[in-house]
């Protein structure tokens, strides 16, 4: 018979090599980063030192960090409850015995398989003025030319809209593994009761989706406040400011200005409301998730 603390050194050894991982390339990297947002960055005649919360008040009257702060949250409010509906549509379509299902899945799923530098060198030719596939659309049914990515008042909108087709088909594979794992049973008996699809939807579906729900909205808010890359192919941040998002600051702040303080100072506040955002989404959802 194993003793209890056999057992329990056996569990710590198996557990180890994951927590080591954890520990090196997750936890460290965001202690790292706190200890360096209250120093001063380093420059070749001058040390780094203690400076407190300097660089957290530099923040607070930085507006390009307020100005990235806004876009991104404006990014989040277009981009997930956009994708998620999206990605549900998609699933409870692919889910049903429809002609061509298998390939509507992969379909739906290619863009997410894309690099997202391939993804935004695909979009920019849908967005070049004149001669972009949106301006020849366009320009076969009369209507003006537009710079989408060159106007302040559409540049966000067009970082949105890519986004949310690379991300929905993401989305749509854990919701259709969820419909997949939903009884038979429960749609026969619905039937046997006479009620309408969208009531076995509503009534039925939903409520048993809410454990994937959370699970997909805790991605796509993470997703949300990390996107950088295409950002940084499609528009750098431009036109003034109006596409920079608040990963892409950091990254300008400490690749191209050279000033890792701050940018760790930026990093934490970052991981802050990621933080927050997360215990507010268990505390509001997890009530109404229902485990089968």
């Amino acid at each position: 018979m194993i003793r209890p603390a056999s057992r329990a050194l056996t569990a710590w050894l198996l557990l180890a090599p994951a927590m080591t991982f954890l520990f090196v390339f997750t936890h460290w990297p965001a202690l790292a980063s706190l200890m360096e947002s209250f120093m001063s960055t380093a420059r070749p005649r001058r040390p780094s030192r203690f400076v407190g919360m300097d660089n957290y008040q530099q923040a607070l009257s930085d507006p390009v960090f307020w100005k990235s702060l806004t876009n991104n949250l404006w990014f989040a409010l277009g981009t997930i409850p956009a994708s998620i509906a999206l990605a549900l549509l998609m699933a409870i379509w692919v889910n049903d015995r429809l002609p061509g299902r298998t390939f509507a899945r992969m379909a739906y799923f290619t863009p997410t398989i894309l690099p997202m530098i391939a993804v935004a060198n695909i979009w920019l030719f849908f967005f070049t003025p004149q001669y972009g596939l949106i301006e020849q659309i366009a320009s076969a049914l009369g209507l003006p030319s537009h710079n989408w990515l060159g106007s302040g008042d559409t540049a966000l909108g067009a970082v949105i809209m890519v986004a949310i087709w690379k991300e929905a088909g993401f989305f749509m594979i854990f919701y259709l593994a969820a419909l997949q794992a939903i009884s038979p049973v429960l749609a026969e008996a619905a039937n046997l009761e006479g009620a309408s699809r969208w009531t076995y939807f509503r009534r039925v579906q939903f409520p048993l989706l809410m454990p994937t729900t959370l699970f997909v909205l805790i991605n796509a808010v993470i997703n949300a406040f990390r996107m950088v890359d295409h950002i940084i192919v499609m528009t750098r941040g431009g036109p003034d400011n109006a596409t920079a998002l608040l990963m892409f600051y950091i990254y300008q702040v400490g690749f191209n200005f050279w000033d890792t303080a701050y940018a760790a100072a930026l990093t934490t506040i970052l991981i802050v409301m990621l933080a927050l955002i997360a215990l507010l989404q268990y505390g509001w959802l997890e009530r109404r998730v229902h485990y089968q």
